[in-house]
C-alpha cells in the first residue's frame, strides 16, 4: 500500500458549531490522530465548562493536548506549537491522518506560520509583575506598557493580563519592545517544519442556530454541575482569576458569582455575552483564513465531505 500523503487536516469553527462531533465521526471512518486546538481543554479538572469529551470518549478516541496542564500552570502558544508539532510527527510516523480540531485561532495561526524566537518565559519576572498587578491593577501595568511600547499597547487590551505580562516580560528580558519582535522575527511555516500541507475545513452554522446552541449548551453545563466544578477549582491552592486558565469563557463569570459579586441570572447572562463575543472574534479570524472551505449538512455529511478532500494514498 502506498504511504499516506503528509496532510494535516485542520477542523476549525466557532464555539458550539459541532467541531468535536465531526472529529469523532472522522475517527470512526479512518485512522486519525486527534489533536485538540483549544486553550482551555489543555487543563485538567476543567471538563464541564470547556465541553471536553467525556472520559469514555477520550479513552476510545484519545486527543493530544487534552489534560496536559494543571489549572495553576501557564500554557502559551509556544507550548502549543511544540506539543502539537510533536503530535503531528507521531501521527505521520504511524501512518495516521493528524486532525487538529478546535476554536483557538491563535493556535491554528501558530501551527500554520510558526512563531518568532521570542525569549522563554522567566518565572522571576512573571512573579514580580503578578505581584505588582495585585497591588496596582493590570491597568497600571498596561499604562507602563504604553510608555515603553505604544504599538503593543494599542493591540493589547487593558483587560488582557496574560498578554500585558508577556509584553512587559519580553521588554525587560531583551530591552526590545515586543512589537519589534513581531515585525522583525518570522516563524517557520508548517510546510518547512513538518513537510506537510494543511487542509482546512470550517464547521459552522447560521447565526441564529449558533446563538441558540450557545445558550442551550451553557444551560446544559449548569445542569451537569458547572457550579460545583468551579467551586472545586476555587479550592485549589494557588489558583485565582489572574491565572490564564481562568480566562476561559464561563469560568471567570462563575467565579465572580461564587464570590458574591453577581446573582445567578447576571452570571448566566455575562457568560452568554462573553461566549457570543468569543464567537464573533472566532468568525473574524475564520472569514480571513486563506483556503478555508466551509462544510455544511449533517455531521455524517460533513465528515464524508471532508474526507473526499483529503488524499488517502500517495
Amino acid at each position: 500500500m502506498a504511504d499516506r500523503p503528509r496532510i494535516a487536516l485542520c477542523l476549525m469553527g466557532p464555539t458550539a458549531a459541532g467541531k468535536t462531533d465531526v472529529a469523532l465521526s472522522l475517527a470512526e471512518r479512518t485512522d486519525v490522530a486527534l489533536v485538540s486546538v483549544d486553550s482551555a481543554m489543555v487543563y485538567r479538572h476543567m471538563d464541564i465548562g470547556t465541553a471536553k469529551p467525556d472520559a469514555e470518549t477520550l479513552a476510545r478516541h484519545p486527543h493530544a493536548l487534552v489534560d496536559v496542564r494543571d489549572p495553576v500552570d501557564a500554557f502559551s502558544a509556544s507550548d502549543f506549537l511544540e506539543e502539537a508539532d510533536q503530535a503531528v510527527r507521531d501521527a505521520f510516523a504511524r501512518g495516521r491522518l493528524p486532525v487538529l480540531v478546535g476554536g483557538t485561532m491563535l493556535y491554528f495561526k501558530a501551527f500554520r506560520d510558526g512563531l518568532s524566537e521570542l525569549p522563554a518565559a522567566d518565572d522571576a519576572t512573571r512573579t514580580e509583575l503578578s505581584a505588582r498587578a495585585r497591588e496596582t491593577g493590570w491597568g497600571a501595568l498596561h499604562a507602563e506598557l504604553r510608555a515603553v511600547d505604544p504599538v503593543a499597547a494599542a493591540r493589547i487590551r487593558p483587560s488582557d493580563p496574560q498578554r500585558i505580562q508577556r509584553a512587559l516580560e519580553v521588554f525587560r528580558l531583551t530591552g526590545r519592545p515586543i512589537s519589534e519582535w513581531w515585525s522583525t522575527s518570522a516563524g517557520v511555516p508548517v510546510e518547512s517544519r513538518l513537510g506537510c500541507d494543511m487542509v482546512c475545513a470550517g464547521v459552522g452554522a447560521p447565526r441564529e442556530v449558533l446563538a441558540d446552541r450557545v445558550e442551550r449548551r451553557f444551560d446544559a453545563m449548569l445542569e451537569r454541575g458547572f457550579v460545583e466544578e468551579v467551586s472545586r477549582l476555587r479550592a485549589m491552592p494557588g489558583l485565582d482569576l489572574g491565572k490564564p486558565a481562568m480566562r476561559a469563557v464561563g469560568y471567570r463569570q462563575m467565579w465572580r458569582h461564587l464570590d458574591g459579586e453577581t446573582d445567578f441570572e447576571a452570571m448566566r447572562e455575562a457568560a452568554l455575552s462573553a461566549t457570543r463575543q468569543l464567537v464573533r472574534r472566532q468568525m473574524t479570524w475564520l472569514r480571513a483564513w486563506p483556503g478555508l472551505v466551509w462544510a455544511e449538512g449533517t455531521v455524517t455529511d460533513i465528515a464524508d465531505g471532508i474526507l473526499r478532500r483529503v488524499p488517502q494514498s500517495a
